[in-house]
């Protein structure tokens, strides 16, 4: 008998050591969370939240400088990665909760906002957004598609280049017999309203916004100030959070006495195209550019 109870004791001296590591450990992951938390709001209110705006694209449009510009707004968290949740089955599959904790901590009042340029010509990508949140925001931010065009084939080329990889020039892949190859994946992504008509057949004109990727360049804040309203943001973007850099040929950003510039790969000067293949593309894509301009009722000065 004393030896059965010996041995609770021991047992039950055990277990409060370990609910006293437990306790301490709480604490320490509450001071961790409060401390990320402004003063005067409560840390429970601290949540990974499903985002209310999303960037779908378009690759190579402009969409990190938008996110980045974005986020100088204090109600607004960006998720810092792309994310790839619904374009990527491997992704997709982790579910929803995997998703929301790749989200930023935000506190009520404040809008989640990722991007993901893929999303916008996967051809899933719609249906997966919309069944999730169907009243989710929509930005989508365009360029030049012939532009737009030559600077995906430059991401490739570098990123082929770094890895020693072997690489066929612009013109061998745009061009077959002197045509227009329409097989060339990066001609396929500059099909804008192929690909706009299947978000439209779910969410609504007004729930989309289009962002002029160039305006945004040559002079962000009026873009800056369109994406707040349609977002339903009070305006806190100025033009003081913005400066041209001269060295790098395009503007940075301007926040609380800090700088910031896209990184080095933004603005590379694109590969090589003759002129002759780059006004071939421009006449192709001038039939396809006009139904995107009647489906989102604007109009872009593209070549």
């Amino acid at each position: 008998m004393f030896w059965t109870l010996l041995l609770a004791l021991i047992l039950l001296l055990l277990l409060q050591a370990q609910l006293l590591v437990c306790l301490h450990e709480l604490r320490a992951s509450l001071t961790s969370v409060t401390s990320a938390t402004p003063s005067g709001t409560s840390n429970a209110s601290a949540l990974q939240r499903l985002p209310g705006a999303i960037i779908i694209g378009v690759r190579k449009g402009g969409t990190r400088a938008l996110l980045e510009m974005l986020n100088l707004h204090p109600d607004v968290e960006v998720a810092k990665n792309e994310i790839h949740y619904f374009n990527l089955d491997e992704n997709f599959r982790k579910g929803l909760d995997w998703y929301r904790a790749q989200m930023p901590i935000t506190l009520p009042g404040q809008l989640t906002v990722e991007k993901t340029p893929g999303y916008f010509t996967a051809p899933l990508a719609p249906k997966r957004i919309w069944a999730t949140n169907p009243a989710v925001k929509l930005l989508l931010i365009i360029r030049d598609p012939a532009e737009r065009l030559v600077s995906d084939y430059t991401q490739v080329l570098h990123n082929r280049i770094q890895q020693n990889k072997p690489y066929q020039p612009l013109e061998e892949l745009l061009l077959s017999q002197g045509h227009i190859n329409p097989k060339y994946k990066a001609l396929q992504r500059s099909f804008y309203y192929q690909h706009l008509a299947r978000w439209l057949e779910l969410f609504p004109r007004e729930q989309m916004h289009i962002v002029d990727g160039e305006a945004l360049i040559r002079n962000p804040f009026p873009e800056l100030q369109k994406a707040e309203k349609f977002l339903e943001l009070p305006p806190q973007i100025k033009p003081d959070n913005f400066y041209f850099n001269v060295t790098k040929g395009f503007y940075c950003m301007l926040s609380a006495g800090h700088d910031k510039c896209l990184d080095e790969s933004k603005g590379r000067p694109h590969a090589p195209l003759s002129n002759e293949a780059f006004q071939k593309l421009c006449r192709y894509l001038r039939v396809p550019n006009q139904i995107f301009f009647r489906m989102v009722g604007q109009r872009f000065d593209w070549c």
